[in-house]
């Protein structure tokens, strides 16, 4: 937009739809910031983060801050005039005096229908407790508090099967979150948007995904059925791309890859990797356990 000075603060999955959505619509940002790059790698190389390496293509300066308490960071942001801070996917929260900066303050991108769903797992903790209601994109405004500012405009989502694969989710989300984001940006600066409160008596709340929380408790011999087996086919769902679940059979981990309902509403496994071996169809694998 011209003439209209903007910071996007953004990292992974949602960033990249959102900075392309925006750009689509003409709104570029002068300023990203991002983390810093990261060691990854057998060598250790530093990689640069996909948000940054995304405004390199776009010719569009990068602040990379460790922190901030530095003097460094604040002599960068203060040295500008802003008139509105973007903030989708950013791994540090931002301090007070950083939401105070700009004009229209800090407009922020939350992947489930607020106050549902507050904190860092809102996408996956949806399909973990079944709750496809609460699935879809909040554009809000960020204040102290940790997803409790007033809404500027929602938008459900409807899965076209439930429970969904948690990275084909947070796909859908991030497009859909970057797309009303581009459409709210430039009704918020125009003064054509009026911010709601939230009604913070029904918010519920999100918490990271711990390793270990991971596990199934079941027989490959003898796999659930009914409410059971879909409960553990949500939590299959929801882990899917960020560690994977896995159960125990004679001592053995073994990882599910893939798996669903059969038509009688019983579990069924079709892909795992057994622990120290290649990936494979469930039948092989239980095949393998008859064998000699």
């Amino acid at each position: 937009m011209e003439n209209k000075k903007i910071v996007f603060f953004g990292g992974e999955p949602l960033g990249i739809p959102a900075l392309e959505a925006l750009a689509a619509a003409g709104i570029i940002p002068q300023l990203i910031v991002c983390s810093p790059d990261r060691p990854a790698g057998r060598g250790l190389r530093l990689v640069p983060p996909a948000v940054k390496q995304w405004a390199q293509t776009q010719n569009i300066e990068v602040f990379q801050p460790e922190n901030y308490q530095d003097e460094s960071a604040k002599q960068k942001l203060f040295a500008t005039e802003w008139d509105l801070f973007v903030v989708v996917a950013y791994n540090f929260i931002l301090p007070k005096w950083l939401l105070e900066l700009p004009k229209k303050g800090c407009l922020n991108v939350h992947p489930s229908l607020l106050p549902a769903l507050r904190g860092p797992s809102p996408i996956r903790t949806a399909i973990l407790q079944n709750q496809p209601e609460a699935v879809g994109v909040t554009v809000m405004l960020l204040d102290e508090k940790m997803d409790t500012g007033p809404i500027l405009q929602q938008q459900a989502y409807q899965p076209k099967v439930w429970p969904i694969s948690g990275p084909i989710l947070d796909g859908e989300l991030a497009a859909q979150g970057g797309k009303l984001l581009a459409q709210v940006t430039p009704a918020w600066l125009a003064g054509e948007i009026e911010p709601k409160s939230q009604n913070h008596e029904l918010a519920t709340y999100t918490k990271m995904f711990k390793k270990g929380a991971n596990e199934l408790h079941i027989s490959p011999l003898a796999l659930p059925s009914g409410a059971e087996a879909f409960s553990l086919l949500c939590k299959i769902k929801a882990w899917e791309g960020i560690g994977d679940t896995f159960f125990v059979h004679n001592d053995k981990r073994i990882k599910i890859k893939a798996a669903g309902l059969s038509a009688n509403s019983s579990l069924e496994l079709y892909r795992v990797v057994p622990e120290g071996k290649a990936e494979m169809d469930f039948n092989s694998y239980l095949q393998s356990l008859a064998a000699p």
